[in-house]
Formats: structure tokens, sequence, C-alpha cells
């Protein structure tokens, strides 16, 4: 492997990591330990992990309160040229907000087992132009899948 995609993984696995704190966040307030970040210019511009069960809102994901936070900061519902980090592949909801944020990249820790939400997002039309999101799977793949499988195990066995 180059030096140059050397530094390029080594840099996902920066972002993703923090994503995970955000995931490990969610984790002990008893939510499902999703964490996301969104990056614009090497900077964060938005954080999120989810709080459904705190806030009792169905669409308070990790990813829509990063987006959400992205967008108060920009100014803009539009995320051009950002990049989302998310430690669990996005569900419908969160892809349908994705997408309309425009945002450039989207970064995966780890998928699920099931069919792929990510189907869905092979090429979208907006304003008659072609749009299409690069996305990149797992980053920390590990990490990400074994904080949900101890989360699930925590809460078969009633430890929450």
């Amino acid at each position: 492997m180059g030096n140059k995609k050397k530094y390029y993984k080594k840099k996902k696995e920066y972002w993703m990591k923090i994503a995970l704190f955000f995931a490990k966040v969610a984790f002990y307030e008893k939510e499902v330990p999703i964490g996301s970040i969104l990056i614009q210019k090497n900077k964060i511009i938005g954080i999120g992990w989810n709080h459904s069960i705190k806030d009792h809102d169905p669409t308070s994901h990790a990813e829509i309160i990063a987006l959400r936070n992205g967008g108060k900061y920009l100014k803009n519902y539009r995320l051009l040229n950002s990049t989302l980090y998310v430690t669990l592949e996005p569900c419908l909801m969160c892809l349908g907000a994705i997408l309309n944020s425009r945002i450039k990249t989207l970064v995966i820790g780890t998928s699920k087992k099931k069919k792929s939400n990510l189907l869905y997002m092979n090429e979208f039309i907006f304003n008659n132009k072609k749009f299409k999101i690069k996305v990149i799977r797992n980053i920390l793949q590990k990490e990400c899948s074994s904080l949900l499988k101890n989360f699930f195990l925590n809460k078969r066995n009633n430890v929450f």
C-alpha cells in the first residue's frame, strides 16, 4: 500500500474513532450506540448520537442530528463538499436526509447483515441534475460492530 493510501486510510480511521466516541456516549445513555460526525475542510461541523429513546423522537438518529448541527454551523441546508462518518449503515430515513443534504461522501463503520439500504442511493436526480454520493464502507468495522453487539447482548441480559 502506497504512502498516500495509508495516509487516507489513517485519516478515515481517525474521524471514525471520533464517531465511535459518540456511539459510546449513546451506549452509556442506553440508546442504540450509533455515532456520527460531519466534516468539512478537515473540521468537525456537526456531531450526533442516537437520542430517540431519551427524546421520545423517532427522528433523533445520530446522522440526522449531525446533519442538523452542520446545517446550523454553515447556516445552510446544503452541506456541499462535506463528509459524514457514521458507525452503522444509515436507515432509509437517514439516507433521505443524507441525500437531501448534498454531502459529498458517506463513510460507514459497519454495514447491516440483511439487505443494504444503500441500494437506494445508486443515482438520484435533484433539479434535473444527476447526483451521486461517494460511499466508503467498513472503516473500523470490528470496533463499530462489537459495540452494537455488546449493546444488544446487554439488552437481552437485562443489564440495562
